[in-house]
């Protein structure tokens, strides 16, 4: 019998989101540092859906895009990386009993350890990898709209937040959750 709430999931164990977050964190990492060096930040030339003029020196206006198609602003090291990470983050809200970075701790991280102190709800991990996805898929959006620097600093944005659950505990996605459910947003409010 769990001491769950009804028709709240049984808890699992913090330790496995935290796991999660620091694999996402390294991957991240490399994924903001090719958004960095890719072609989301090239400075000198234009979008391909405005017409700047160049100015008389023939330099045009900083922080556009270089002029590329959408399948060459696809292929950018960054972007699929990026995408790979956003399918990650799908898979995390979708199927998390499945998802590869809880699998991997359940099987081989997890048998190492002592058992938890206690068991936490899987909402709102479950959530914050909602909010991964939803801020890695406007980066990878905006960044095929042609938006500069938009890949970048959705990147670095997740970055920070996996960087804090990893490093600190502090799951700003899960707090996010918890905002949402005081306001009644999201989730049944916890019985006293």
């Amino acid at each position: 019998m769990s001491d769950a709430p009804a028709g709240v999931p049984a808890g699992i164990d913090p330790r496995g989101p935290r796991f999660a977050a620091a694999v996402t964190t390294v991957l991240l990492a490399v994924a903001t540092y090719l958004a960095l060096t890719g072609t989301g930040t090239r400075i000198g030339a234009t979008f391909s859906w405005f017409a700047y003029q160049p100015l008389a020196d023939q330099t045009f206006f900083p922080g556009t895009l270089p002029t590329l198609t959408v399948a060459e602003r696809a292929a950018d090291p960054g972007f699929v990386l990026t995408a790979i990470i956003a399918a990650l983050f799908l898979w995390g809200v979708v199927s998390p009993r499945t998802a590869p970075w809880g699998a991997l701790f359940r099987a081989v991280v997890r048998p190492r350890l002592a058992p938890p102190a206690e068991l936490e709800d899987p909402r709102p991990p479950r959530f914050a990898q909602g909010v991964g996805l939803f801020v890695t898929g406007v980066g990878l959006v905006l960044h095929l709209a042609g938006v500069p620097w938009a890949l970048p600093i959705a990147a670095a944005a997740a970055l920070v937040a996996a960087f804090l659950n990893a490093a600190f505990g502090l799951c700003l996605g899960c707090q996010l959750y918890l905002v949402l459910q005081r306001a009644g947003v999201v989730g049944r409010a916890r019985s006293a």
